[in-house]
């Protein structure tokens, strides 16, 4: 199996934060249809979908907790510290 880097940049943070996101949605909408249907064999399939999903969900953040903690730790400070709004806007709501 390849292994993650030691490092990973915000950028590639981020966008494994919209893939964590995206894994957990699948996993909900599953979840409901497999709630919805009447047929034995696809209520099968949907809970076979859903465990690979939660696996790809686990293993994702078990990479990122092992190999990155402090990178995690660092990323999610710096996201507390960042303004709700762009500079450019802050600013011009500031003039006179």
């Amino acid at each position: 199996m390849i292994q993650p880097p030691k490092i990973v940049s915000t950028k590639d943070l981020l966008y494994l934060k919209d893939i964590l996101a995206w894994q957990l949605l699948v996993i909900k909408r599953f979840a409901h249809f497999s709630r919805e249907v009447k047929m034995p064999a696809l209520k099968q399939l949907l809970g076979q979908l859903i465990e690979m999903h939660k696996r790809h969900y686990q293993t994702l953040l078990s990479h990122l907790q092992t190999n990155n903690a402090q990178g995690i730790q660092d990323f999610q400070t710096r996201m507390q510290q960042m303004p709700l709004q762009p500079a450019g806007h802050q600013a011009m709501a500031e003039r006179p």
